[in-house]
């Protein structure tokens, strides 16, 4: 029985010495939550000022008929053409060009959309006859 008992108090003493060697879990704090992201800014797309887009029609066609005018003084020179067969087909982007012109004056400067898909039509026929 003295043996029992030298036992029981050798086991506290080595859990007494044991709870002091050993370190303590210390209690953490949980780190805090994140910040919530700023909030989305949703802001409408910037409407395109409708007299801006009749200049950039406009502008669209006139770039396209210099471009067929410059192919025909290629073709010329090239011998593709005879200088009157030229002469008439700049005549007939001269006559597409004043069409622009006065349906611009109708509208401050520009083309609608209307407009520029019809003189497009008009300047795809000429650019079968004028060829690549």
């Amino acid at each position: 029985m003295q043996r029992s008992i030298r036992v029981l108090v050798g086991c506290a003493l080595i859990s007494a010495l044991a709870a002091c060697v050993a370190p303590r879990p210390a209690h953490r704090r949980a780190p805090p939550p994140p910040p919530p992201p700023p909030p989305v800014v949703v802001r409408p797309a910037p409407t395109p000022n409708p007299h801006e887009a009749d200049l950039a029609r406009y502008a669209q066609v006139d770039e396209r008929i210099d471009s067929l005018n410059h192919r025909i003084d290629e073709r010329v020179s090239q011998g593709y053409y005879p200088p009157p067969t030229g002469s008439a087909l700049h005549h007939r982007l001269d006559v597409i060009h004043q069409e622009m012109h006065d349906m611009a004056a109708q509208h401050e400067g520009g083309i609608s959309a209307d407009e520029q898909r019809v003189l497009n039509q008009e300047l795809d026929s000429a650019a079968r006859v004028i060829g690549n």
